[in-house]
Parts: C-alpha cells; sequence; structure tokens
C-alpha cells in the first residue's frame, strides 16, 4: 500500500462509518463518483476489496475493518499533531466531539456553552448513548473524551473523577411516603417500581442495591429513557430509581419528590474519560482542564 494518502483514508473513514458512500460525499461536500474513485484506488494499492454492496448499504469486508481500525488510529494521531501545532501558534480552533451517558445530556450543554465563550472558534458536537457504545467509539478514535462513570476492566480508558453523581429514589408529589423520614427499604417491597431498558448502567446500579439488601421489589413497568420514566412518575405508575442530575426542573417545580430512604441517595463520580495512550492537545486539553476545574459547579444538583 505506498501509495496510500491521508486523503484516501479519510474518505474511507467516513464511507464506513456512514455505510454508504452518498452520505461520505455529502459530509465531505464531495460528489458521489469522486468517493467511489477514492475508495477503488484504495482498494487498488490494498490488493483487496474493502466493501460490499447489501441492498442500499456498503458494508466493510474483512478487510476493510481490519484496515478502518488502523486508518482511524492514523488520523486520530494527524489531529493531535495539527492540534499541537495550532496552539503552538496560539491557534485554539478545530472540532471537538464530546461522548455522555443520558444523566450527563442534563448539564453537559451548559459545559460546552461556557467553554465556547473562551473559544468561539472551536466547533463541538456532542453525542449521547450507553457507556458500553461510548467507550467502544472512544477506543476507536470516534470520540474524543467522554463524560460518564468509572468504565470497569477497561485499563486502557483514563478516568478522572470531577463530581460526584447522587441517585435517588423518586415519586409523585402525592405518594405516601413523600415527607416520612428514614423509609425503610423493606417499605419498598410492594411499591411498584419503574425500571429502565436493560443495559441501562441505572438499572444495573439499581439491581445491585437491591441485592445489597436482599429485597425483591414489585417491577410493575420497563420504560425506555429517563424522560419516560419522568412522565411516569409524575403520573402515578410508581416509582422509580434515578440520577439526581436527571429530574432537577421537576423537583425545582413540584412535579416530582425524593423518598427519603435509608442510606441514599447513592453516589457514583461523574468522569472525564479519555483513551490512555491518546494525548490531548490543543483544544482538547483546553477542554480537560477546563472540565476539571469547572465540572463539579456544572453537575451540582439538589435532592429535595
Amino acid at each position: 500500500m505506498k501509495n496510500i494518502t491521508l486523503r484516501g483514508l479519510k474518505i474511507f473513514e467516513v464511507a464506513a462509518t456512514h455505510e454508504s458512500f452518498s452520505r461520505a460525499a455529502e459530509v465531505l461536500d464531495l460528489t458521489q463518483p469522486a468517493v467511489s474513485m477514492q475508495v477503488r484506488q484504495l482498494e487498488e494499492d490494498a490488493g483487496v476489496a474493502l466493501f460490499e454492496k447489501k441492498a442500499r448499504r456498503v458494508v466493510l469486508t474483512d478487510a476493510g475493518r481490519a484496515l478502518l481500525i488502523h486508518a482511524r488510529d492514523i488520523l486520530a494521531r494527524v489531529r493531535v499533531a495539527e492540534d499541537a501545532l495550532k496552539a503552538l501558534e496560539g491557534d485554539f480552533s478545530g472540532q471537538l466531539h464530546l461522548g455522555v451517558i443520558s444523566p450527563a445530556n442534563y448539564f453537559a450543554p451548559r459545559l460546552m456553552q461556557a467553554f465556547r465563550q473562551l473559544y468561539p472558534a472551536v466547533r463541538m458536537k456532542l453525542s449521547m448513548g450507553k457507556r458500553d457504545e461510548l467507550l467502544a467509539a472512544l477506543q476507536e478514535h470516534q470520540l474524543d473524551l467522554v463524560i460518564a462513570g468509572f468504565p470497569p476492566g477497561h485499563a486502557d480508558i483514563e478516568a478522572e473523577p470531577f463530581a460526584r453523581h447522587p441517585h435517588c429514589i423518586v415519586a409523585a408529589p402525592s405518594h405516601r411516603l413523600v415527607g416520612r423520614r428514614s423509609v425503610g427499604w423493606s417499605e419498598l417491597r410492594d411499591e411498584p417500581f419503574l425500571y429502565r431498558e436493560p443495559g441501562s448502567s441505572t438499572r444495573q446500579f439499581l439491581e445491585h442495591l437491591l441485592q445489597a439488601h436482599q429485597l425483591q421489589i414489585q417491577v410493575s413497568t420497563e420504560l425506555h429513557g429517563n424522560e419516560t420514566i419522568k412522565q411516569a412518575v409524575m403520573a402515578e405508575m410508581g416509582i422509580s430509581f434515578m440520577s439526581a442530575n436527571a429530574f432537577q426542573s421537576e423537583l425545582a417545580s413540584g412535579q416530582i419528590a425524593t423518598l427519603d430512604v435509608i442510606d441514599m441517595p447513592k453516589m457514583l463520580d461523574w468522569c472525564l474519560l479519555q483513551k490512555r495512550a491518546t494525548k490531548l492537545t490543543g483544544i482538547k486539553a483546553l477542554f480537560r482542564a477546563f472540565v476539571l476545574t469547572h465540572g463539579l459547579e456544572a453537575a451540582a444538583c439538589k435532592l429535595s
């Protein structure tokens, strides 16, 4: 592959990400024939097919998947070098792509906006997803940084805590246990619980707590996402276990209340995650420092 170029790798990476030559052309502001020609040239240089057509998509072959790993790594290193050179010249422009788990979506935009007020030339992109999805994207250089909790079992991910992350049992204000002091976990046994969807970190945290208290609860409904859970709680469908960051507006307006359950709230840490082998430079290094300095204030929330 002696004729390989950074331009060819970039076009290949975008086409692979979107599984579409036409979409890659839109993203890169090229014509579709130009994208197809670059991919064909890359395939000729490699001596193997990188894509195969399936219905209306183009999907990677085994060789394409292998090349994509290296292409993303090469392009990420090039971006690091570009950022470092820009920083030396006092140029803090470019794009920063931040990934967040859903509860962080309630304060991350404030952090991003405050940062852009200092560096208005920066283009910010925010993606929300489940932790495992975000960690995979971070490892594949599709994200620059992630806001989530500690990643268990990921030795190649560096986590830096910047704020506490409280979780509470919430209910409608009319619920019989609202206003009671020191509610025992056993009193929740017969309460209809609203559960998050499988794979949710919040659900996994709750299941761990229930196991620790040896409590079998009544799972009345399984719902997807914080917004749906909040609507169900306000409709008096049941109680739920939620990140406090997710219900600040409803708590302030009196639409949701927290229960004073013994040993609650339960705390995790908000962390800024980065790929350990990736050196942050330029605007990414500045954003990391900004989050570690101002993230505590941005993530602060009331509990009652």
